[in-house]
């Protein structure tokens, strides 16, 4: 089975006005489609760039927008959502597979895992759980 090279054409900058939670005028937001948690969103910028890095302060703040309305939809979704993990992946080494960039909005639940000490630390398992000295 081949699979489709999600970055050739980019699927980020051909996404249907339905797959929208919501928009303004620089980005906007989706549901992601291999979600780690349900209700995982995606926040995305309009014009197509690589990673967070390249945004204009402009840009930056319209993903912050749709970050906090987003939560705010999922929050009124599920009242199990306690806590939430926002991170970009910046870069193949860092595990970027579409190079358009796009923030994840991952909600958290009590339940989701034994031990969420570390919380996005655990991109390298081995650092997830330290002690403090």
């Amino acid at each position: 089975m081949i699979m489709r090279n999600p970055n050739d054409p980019c699927i980020f900058c051909k996404l249907k006005k339905e797959e929208l939670l919501f928009e303004n005028r620089l980005a906007y937001s989706s549901t992601d489609n291999y979600p780690v948690s349900e209700f995982h969103s995606l926040i995305i910028p309009k014009r197509h760039v690589k990673t967070y890095f390249e945004l204009s302060k402009d840009e930056i703040l319209a993903c912050n927008d749709l970050i906090l309305k987003t939560k705010e939809k999922i929050l009124k979704q599920d009242d199990t959502v306690k806590g939430f993990n926002i991170g970009t992946n910046a870069g193949e080494t860092a595990g970027q597979s579409i190079f358009h960039c796009h923030i994840h909005l991952i909600p958290r639940r009590k339940w989701d895992v034994d031990n969420p000490q570390g919380g996005i630390r655990s991109v390298i398992p081995k650092k997830q759980h330290y002690k403090r000295k």
